[in-house]
């Protein structure tokens, strides 16, 4: 068996851990490992979502089981995601992404900030009245396309910066990301069978994909249950640093 399946394997167990159990970063992980493999953008995009209808049923599945998921949210956010979703590929496929990029992460670092002033203040998790999450989930599945990761940054700490309970949250994130991938995967799909798109190497990264898909799967019921099981001030905590982090990393490597 190709070494790159055992490789991405544990890539995708850690990334799906993360993921399932703090709403975000599969996509992050996995892509920035793939780009600096040399994978090009695109390419790196298109397999991440397509391990991601797999990683995100399994997870999905797991936050139903532990009832971390808000069946309106999930709908709402899973329609915006993927319109964006859909949007963002054809962007990506046709205009460099990183010229969103710095947007991304100032939004980003913005949401881990306060996130972190509510875990300090000790606010408690309060009825979630964002009035549009359509349009939330609309900019997170367009920056997922872009990046080949950022729904879960995007949608959670947007969720918790706005008060939302970190479970519901992370887990209504986790369970509308199958959709968005799903949504994402296909539209590149159709771009390449219509030639709008054109790309090498994707044939080349099939085992990596086995090992994203696989590592991911193992690790998403664990998740859902950490997630079920943390203290929500911890949760918010872990949460709001590994959002800044995440930004602050972003930024390093953009400037």
């Amino acid at each position: 068996m190709d070494p790159d399946f055992w490789l991405f394997l544990a890539v995708g167990f850690a990334a799906q851990l993360v993921d399932g159990a703090l709403g975000m970063a599969y996509g992050v992980i996995s892509t920035s490992v793939l780009l600096s493999f040399g994978v090009t953008p695109a390419n790196a995009s298109a397999s991440v979502h397509a391990a991601k209808v797999f990683t995100g049923a399994a997870s999905g599945l797991s936050h139903i089981l532990y009832r971390n998921v808000d069946w309106k949210l999930l709908a709402l956010l899973s329609g915006g995601g993927v319109v964006g979703g859909v949007g963002g590929t054809y962007v990506l496929t046709s205009v460099p992404g990183e010229a969103v990029k710095p947007y991304v992460v100032a939004w980003l670092f913005l949401m881990g900030l306060i996130i972190l002033y509510r875990a300090w203040r000790q606010a408690r998790p309060k009825v979630f009245s964002w009035k549009s999450p359509f349009p939330l989930g609309l900019v997170g599945g367009f920056f997922d396309a872009i990046g080949g990761g950022g729904w879960g940054p995007v949608v959670t700490s947007s969720l918790m910066g706005a008060g939302a309970d970190p479970r519901k949250a992370i887990g209504t994130t986790n369970t509308a990301e199958v959709f968005v991938a799903a949504a994402t995967a296909g539209a590149f799909l159709v771009s390449l069978l219509t030639g709008h798109w054109e790309t090498e190497g994707l044939d080349g990264l099939l085992w990596s994909l086995a090992g994203l898909i696989v590592g991911g799967v193992i690790a998403a019921p664990l998740a859902g249950w950490m997630t079920k099981v943390l203290p929500t001030r911890a949760l918010t905590w872990i949460v709001g640093l590994l959002v800044v982090s995440l930004a602050a990393w972003q930024a390093w490597m953009l400037f």
